[in-house]
């Protein structure tokens, strides 16, 4: 059996996105030695190679930044994916950053004898194994880490195209490809499952100014009522709203909400219809929940993420539920995970910091 040499080190940092590299920036900061491991071949990875083409920042440059380096003042406010990018790129490079790439954590656990975190990893380059002895461990794989696809009947029989959202190039959420591909004049259907709050973006940047001075509930009236102004009754067109307001929502259970780009209006003039959700799939239609029956040539799913650090890490009921979902940001024995919150890239910042 071959013989391991294990590199002693403070923190080990898994993850070379926006949550890592903010972690390691405040870590570089005070002076404290740590390794960022990245399985990918730059830091960034979703944003420069997953993230779709004409992406804009949803929110405000102001709620947008990691720690300690503010947005350029002549950066616009709903700054382009390449803009961002390059904001990551200066950030990475201002902190002295410098991540092992193509490095993919295979396992971590706590050693109890030696009281450190083992970590094995493989480089992807030369396929040797690498292993680290840590006092802490911080998971910043993110929250956005492998893209999901639920288990529908029959969903396996399907002969058209089935892709997650995470392939799709000119969107994200479920609204935003559906009012791309109606430009293109395709026979578009968007799936709507639950309630939902569907807002515009400056919605959004005034709630984040107003939450400021003003309490949750009272915002969460305000904005509603000017969704209710600006779109109308969407239970209307079969978009039925949640009773709880769309920032305690989001605070309470993590969920977002939808964000319009132009989708209602095409909606509203019959371009892309809105159906309930799925009871089954066949091999060229789909069975709705109110019976209805249509055919489709391709299904995007744009259902969300999961986390697959639990595939590698062996203790982690201290901060993960067995579905991946966060349970709490400090775990035991010096585990700590930063941006699985769902609140963003301020709530990247907040979890660095705090850590």
């Amino acid at each position: 059996m071959a013989n391991f040499t294990k590199e002693e080190i403070d923190i080990v940092v898994v993850g070379a996105g926006p949550s890592g590299i903010a972690v390691s920036a405040c870590l570089n900061k005070v002076g404290i030695n740590n390794v960022v491991l990245e399985k990918q071949d730059c830091c960034a990875y979703l944003w420069k190679k997953k993230t779709y083409d004409r992406l804009h920042l949803h929110l405000s440059k102001d709620f947008c930044s990691l720690p300690f380096m503010p947005h350029a003042s002549s950066s616009p406010k709903y700054m382009l994916k390449k803009e961002f990018i390059q904001y990551l790129d200066e950030y990475v490079e201002h902190f002295n950053i410098k991540p092992k790439f193509q490095t993919c954590v295979e396992s971590a656990f706590y050693n109890n004898g030696e009281k450190k975190w083992n970590v094995k990893s493989r480089n992807l380059t030369s396929g040797e194994i690498e292993l680290y002895a840590s006092d802490f461990l911080i998971l910043a794989t993110g929250e956005n880490n492998e893209g999901y696809i639920p288990k529908i009947v029959g969903i396996e029989n399907f002969k058209g195209e089935i892709v997650h959202s995470s392939y799709y190039r000119s969107g994200n959420s479920g609204m935003e490809i559906a009012f791309d591909l109606s430009n293109y004049e395709s026979h578009t259907s968007i799936v709507v499952r639950s309630p939902i709050h569907v807002l515009t973006r400056e919605m959004v940047y005034t709630a984040m100014l107003l939450l400021k001075y003003l309490p949750k509930s009272l915002v969460d009236t305000v904005i509603a009522k000017y969704a209710n102004f600006k779109f109308g009754n969407l239970a209307e067109l079969g978009i039925l709203q949640p009773e709880e307001g769309p920032f305690s929502i989001k605070i309470s259970k993590g969920r977002s909400p939808v964000i319009d780009v132009g989708a209602i209006d095409k909606i509203k003039l019959g371009q892309i219809k809105v159906l309930p959700g799925i009871s089954k799939i066949k091999e060229h239609t789909v069975v709705f929940d109110n019976g209805d029956e249509h055919q489709f040539d391709a299904i995007i799913f744009a259902t969300g993420y999961k986390n697959i650090a639990t595939k590698w890490l062996k203790d982690y009921s201290s901060i993960f539920h067995e579905d991946g979902t966060l349970i709490n940001w400090k775990g035991e024995n010096g585990l700590y995970c930063a941006g699985f919150s769902k609140r963003g890239i301020a709530g990247i910042s907040m979890d660095a910091i705090a850590i």
